[in-house]
Formats: structure tokens, C-alpha cells, sequence
């Protein structure tokens, strides 16, 4: 390897490690990118301006309310609650002012959730299998009083927003005026319903008919809840306009263990998968899942009709959906608040969402529903709502995701039902997938254990074609001598190819498996995580704070599994600085995938230690005395035969040749 190669290959390694810092738009792209920003940001105001309208007199009422709550309940000069200081800020609605502020919780094995009569709020969900990395309660909707809201204009043209009304509570259709903690029984259901009265004129305070009502079923031992809002009676109180807005929020908490020293800072697959894998998901009615960038903050306007929308965690999600629809989805927004200086904190979602509404029907219901649960690929599947397709399981590429649903999938499941650790499962698995990678690999491995013993007939080769305008010939006597010893080049190329989708397939596996979340295996608590057998003081730039101990095991096997394989290679002609290449992989490797899970690092340690022992396999089934016994008989059946080539070696001898000549022509320059 000359001083040009080497000189080239460590510039090539420069770009490679540093590409992420150096890469940047130009002035020029950035000012354009800008430039479309501001027209995308005045054609989206201008299409949403009746919302924002509405959003900004609801803030002004908002104000109102608090101030309304600093300053207490309004009474008259008899103590009575009067109601006009309600109805500033809700409008018809301020006749249900004087209902109690309640908060509901309902247990259903699964799930605990808390339901505040103030907005009708499901205000908290927190899973009852699950905890968090530090065994905390594990949330997957987080308390907050705006979480959810309703905004539509009344008769009158006052804007309301129902995260504002004080709800009268029932359960199973009998009213409750206190607090309550219930419970779903076995084979039970239950049913919240809030309801916010009218005020049908001066004379009638309220209508017991006539209200609007937001109603929960919970099931037992079930993550999904019903959510219907009805509009009971009420379609002259509303206004004609189909002008419905659903806003719904979540602040988005850790519950996952993550390198801290990648906190504050764009989310790495490598170092923070949890955050890389924190994203809003959605699907349009007819069409796929899509969610928006990975790991970053991003928000998208859609103006088709949507079915579902979800936010996703990289274990667990929640997810909003309507049987009809809805109307568009006027902002999907990931925000990040950088100030914040919690180290759970991860991000916050929030849907802005259009409602249609038919101001015809008397009795118009939104029928809906909640899920909050684990991204399990067998539940959500079952759901038939595409909810699958939120898991990263590499759909974009037919092969990957193919094999990942039809055969990593329920093998795994499979290899689960023997109760086995999931350590155990892992190996086994490995072992499986070895089997059925072999045979595409083996040819590779053959050509290597045949090249081995070829060494003298290489070196020959070298000796007799030194220079670099006879690389023609020494590609054809390299050829001539493969195929003496019965072996290909080219045969080993595209099984090896095909590989490549399987092993891009056990990488988004392993991280996206919510099965080993907290299961154990040897010196592991958390085979989703990384296994930290030291925690460091400090921080090594693009290692971590942290030592994996499957990871140094995984770099320790691709060392010897590079040492092994170019000890092989070493007589063979490869490409300039490959070698420095095949040894400095297993330390990128070691940076890359400290933070990793141990599953991951696992089965890549098994998978090397199976190829090693292919390769031993290999060479003692491929003896030297075979191979020069194959090259004596292909020999002697060749003498008296011409040796016929094919079209391909002859459009290659053609395009070498034309190579040859052109570098001919500029060395005479």
C-alpha cells in the first residue's frame, strides 16, 4: 500500500467520524429553507385563521376563569352562589358553575386512571404491570389541567371551551357529588359519563335534557377506553358552523434508563434510543402509518382526514382514535422545552384536531377511544387499526419488515411459550438464525478456507504482475486460479447481500421488543437497556459515562473474528488500506454500541462466535490435499479442452482493458 492510499483511506475515515459536525446547509440553502418556511407559515395561518380566533378568545377567557378562582365563588348578599361571574367565561354553559370540582379514579387491573369533573379530563393513566427504570409509577398520560379540550361556538357567539366547565359526574347513570376511587370487577364494565348543562332561557336555569356529555366506558383487565362526546339536544345551542376543534396534550416523561450525558442534545439511536424513538404517530383514513421526525422536534399541519394519532414512547404509547374520523388535523407538534431542567422530562406532544359536527341531529355523537398500553406487535395488531405499524420494525424496505413480522416475530413468541429467560431465548434464536444464514454465507466462507492454501499460487501471481497497467492479467490469472480450485468470486457476493436486510432487521428488533423491558440475564437487570458494570465520573466523548460489559464482549469477538478472517485473507489481493479498515471497525463498534441494549450486543456477540466456529467447521472440512487434488483433475480435464468464457468475463476484459488504456493515455500527458 503506497503513501496516496494510506493518505486517502485516513481522509476517508475523517469524513466518516465527523461528517455529523461538519456536514452543514449553506448560507444560500438555509435562507431558502427560511424563505419556504415563511410562505408554508403565512398559507397555514391564513387557512387557520378561524382557529386561531377562537384559541386567542379562549385564552381571554381562561384569564377570566382564574381570576374568578382568586377570587372565589361570587355570592349574593344571602350567600347564595350567583351565576353570572360562570357565565363571563362559559357562556350557556355557566349554569353548571356551581358544580363540585371531582376527581374520579377508576381501576380496572390494568390501568389506574384519574378523571377530574373540571374539563371532563381523563387527567392522568398510569399502567399497573409496568414501572419505570427506578421503579416509579409508570405514566403514560401525565397530570395536567389542560390536557384535553373541546372549542366550538355557542348560539351566542361566545367561544367555549369545555376544558373550562365544571361537569356534573355520573357513575353507571346515578350522579355523585363526591370524590371516588372505583374499581372495574372481573367480566365487569363501567361507565363515567360528565355532563354540562344548558341554560334554556332567563326563566329556566337548566334543562336536564339538554346537555353536553362526555362519556368513558372501562372494561376490566383491558388498556382500551371508550370515549364518546354527545351532543344531547343541544344543536341549537351550538353554532351551525362545522367548526369543532379537539385539542389533546401529554407531556412526555422518561421511563426508560438513558446515557445522561446525552441530555439537552438531539436524540442519538446510539446513545438515548428512548428519545430516538419517542415520536407523534398518525394514520390518514385509506393509507399507512406515518409518524413525524424521530427523536426531534418537528410538527406537521395534515389537511386530509386522519384516523388515529398516537404518542409513542419506545415501550409504551397513547393513542386517540375516531370510528368516523377526523376532519384534519390543523398542528401535530413535538416541543421540546429546552429550560426544562428535569431529567425525566423528554418532550411535549399535542394535537390540534378538526371535528365534524352536524348541527341536524339532535343527538350527535363523536364516537371515540382511547388506548394506553405497551407497543406490544401482537395486541396492536389485533386491534386492526394499523396500530403495528408505529413499531420500528424497518417497513420501509419489503424484506426487512417481511421477515421481521413472518419469522422473527413468531419465532420469538414461539421460543417465549417454553418459559426459558429471555437471555436464553436470545442464544437460541441466534442459533436458528445461523442455521438459516449458512448456506447464503458458505460459499463465502469456502473461498476463504480455499484461498488459504493457495498462498504460494497468489504470491506468484504478485511476483509475475507487479505494476498497475498489468492489473488485466492479474485479475485473469487470479480468475483462472479460483476456478481451478473450484471456488467463485461472485457466488459468495449477492447471498451475502441478502443477509444484510435480516441482520438491519434483528437491529431494530431488539431495541423496539418490549418482552425483555427489565428481564434478566446473568450480570443484566435489563436486557432493553444497556448492562453498566461501571458507571464513570465523567463523560468519554461519543462513548458514554457508563462501561457495557456485553458490548467490550462483542468487541472482544469481532477482534478475534478479524484477526481470524484477515489471517485468512492476508495472501489474497485486496483493496488498498482494507486491512487497517477490518481492524478498526471492532473499536467504532465498541463507541457505537455502549449504549445499546444487551439483547443487541448479545446476539451480535453469539452471532460472531457462530461464525467463527463455521469458519473452523470449514477449514477442517477443506483439507489442502483436497483442494490440490480438485485442481490437478480440472486441470487434466482442461488440457485438451478451449476454455470458454463467459459474456460477463468478456465485458469485464473489455472494460479492463479500456481502463488500461485510458490510464495509459494520461500517463503520456
Amino acid at each position: 500500500m503506497d503513501k496516496k492510499s494510506i493518505v486517502g483511506l485516513v481522509l476517508i475515515f475523517l469524513i466518516f467520524l465527523g461528517y455529523m459536525f461538519w456536514i452543514k446547509p449553506s448560507d444560500e440553502e438555509i435562507a431558502a429553507r427560511r424563505h419556504q418556511d415563511s410562505l408554508n407559515y403565512v398559507e397555514r395561518m391564513r387557512a387557520d385563521s378561524i382557529a386561531r380566533a377562537e384559541i386567542e378568545q379562549t385564552r381571554v377567557q381562561d384569564s377570566l376563569y382564574q381570576l374568578a378562582e382568586l377570587d372565589s365563588v361570587v355570592t349574593d348578599s344571602t350567600g347564595s352562589v350567583t351565576q353570572s361571574s360562570y357565565q363571563v367565561n362559559l357562556g350557556q354553559f355557566g349554569v353548571n358553575g356551581g358544580n363540585p370540582r371531582l376527581h374520579v379514579t377508576v381501576s380496572n387491573g390494568k390501568m389506574c386512571a384519574d378523571l377530574q369533573s373540571m374539563g371532563a379530563q381523563l387527567q392522568q393513566v398510569v399502567l399497573e404491570d409496568y414501572v419505570t427504570f427506578d421503579s416509579m409509577p409508570l405514566e403514560v398520560v401525565t397530570p395536567d389541567a389542560k390536557n384535553m379540550d373541546f372549542v366550538f361556538v355557542d348560539s351566542r357567539n361566545d367561544v367555549v371551551n369545555t376544558r373550562l366547565i365544571p361537569f356534573a359526574v355520573y357513575v353507571d347513570g346515578e350522579q355523585i357529588s363526591e370524590s371516588a376511587d372505583l374499581t372495574v370487577n372481573e367480566g365487569d364494565s363501567l361507565t363515567l359519563s360528565f355532563r354540562a348543562y344548558v341554560q334554556s332561557s332567563d326563566s329556566i336555569p337548566s334543562d336536564a335534557n339538554r346537555y353536553l356529555e362526555f362519556r368513558y366506558v372501562f372494561r376490566h383487565d383491558s388498556y382500551e377506553v371508550d370515549f364518546d362526546v354527545n351532543f344531547h339536544n343541544i344543536n341549537e345551542y351550538v353554532s351551525v358552523s362545522p367548526n369543532l376543534t379537539m385539542t389533546w396534550r401529554n407531556r412526555m416523561n422518561r421511563q426508560e434508563q438513558f446515557d445522561r450525558s446525552q441530555k439537552g442534545r438531539n436524540a442519538n439511536r446510539n446513545k438515548d434510543s428512548e428519545r430516538f424513538y419517542t415520536t407523534l404517530c398518525y394514520k390518514n383514513i385509506g393509507d399507512n402509518a406515518d409518524n413525524l421526525k424521530d427523536g426531534r422536534d418537528d410538527e406537521k399541519q395534515i389537511t386530509t382526514p386522519i384516523e388515529w394519532v398516537a404518542y409513542k414512547q419506545q415501550f409504551f404509547c397513547a393513542i386517540l382514535m375516531s370510528e368516523n374520523g377526523f376532519r384534519n388535523a390543523q398542528q401535530l407538534q413535538v416541543k421540546t422545552d429546552r429550560s426544562e431542567n428535569d431529567d425525566n422530562y423528554l418532550c411535549d406532544m399535542s394535537s390540534t384536531l378538526g371535528v365534524d359536527y352536524d348541527a341536524t341531529n339532535p343527538d350527535f355523537t363523536l364516537d371515540m377511544g382511547f388506548y394506553f398500553g405497551p407497543n406490544k406487535y401482537r395486541e396492536l395488531r389485533e386491534m386492526n387499526r394499523g396500530f403495528e405499524r408505529m413499531l420500528p420494525l424497518g417497513w420501509g424496505f419489503f424484506i426487512t419488515q417481511w421477515f421481521s413480522r413472518f419469522v422473527i416475530i413468531p419465532v420469538f413468541n414461539f421460543l417465549e411459550g417454553f418459559g426459558w429467560n429471555y437471555g436464553i431465548i436470545i442464544i437460541v434464536l441466534t442459533v436458528l438464525l445461523r442455521i438459516v444464514i449458512t448456506p447464503l454465507t458458505w460459499n463465502s466462507y469456502k473461498m476463504g478456507a480455499v484461498m488459504r492454501h493457495l498462498k504460494p499460487e497468489i504470491e506468484a501471481i504478485n511476483k509475475k504482475f507487479p505494476k498497475q497497467d498489468q492489473a488485466m492479467q492479474k485479475q485473469q490469472a487470479m480468475t483462472a486460479l479460483q476456478k481451478k480450485a473450484g471456488v467463485n468470486p461472485m457466488a459468495g457476493c449477492l447471498p451475502m447481500l441478502i443477509q444484510l436486510p435480516i441482520l438491519w432487521a434483528m437491529f431494530r428488533f431488539y431495541p423496539a421488543s418490549i418482552e425483555l423491558r427489565q428481564k434478566g440475564f446473568l450480570w443484566c437487570d435489563d436486557l432493553s437497556t444497556y448492562d453498566s458494570i461501571l458507571n464513570l465520573p465523567f463523560n468519554i466523548p461519543m462513548y458514554g459515562d457508563h462501561i457495557s460489559l456485553f458490548c467490550l464482549l462483542m468487541f472482544a469477538m469481532q477482534f478475534v473474528y478479524t484477526v481470524y478472517t484477515m489471517k485468512q485473507q492476508q495472501s489474497q489481493a485486496s483493496m488498498p488500506g482494507m486491512k487497517f479498515m477490518m481492524y478498526f471497525m471492532p473499536f467504532m463498534m465498541l463507541f457505537i454500541f455502549n449504549s445499546q441494549s444487551a439483547a443487541l450486543n448479545l446476539y451480535y456477540f453469539f452471532n460472531l462466535l457462530l461464525s467463527i466456529g463455521t469458519m473452523f467447521l470449514i477449514r477442517a472440512v477443506i483439507t489442502e490435499d483436497k483442494v490440490r487434488a480438485r485442481m490437478a483433475k480440472a486441470e487434466a480435464a482442461g488440457k485438451n479442452k478451449p476454455q470458454k468464457k463467459s459474456k460477463f468475463q468478456q465485458r469485464l476484459e473489455e472494460m479492463q482493458k479500456m481502463s488500461e488504456e485510458m490510464q495509459k493515455k494520461q500517463q503520456r500527458r
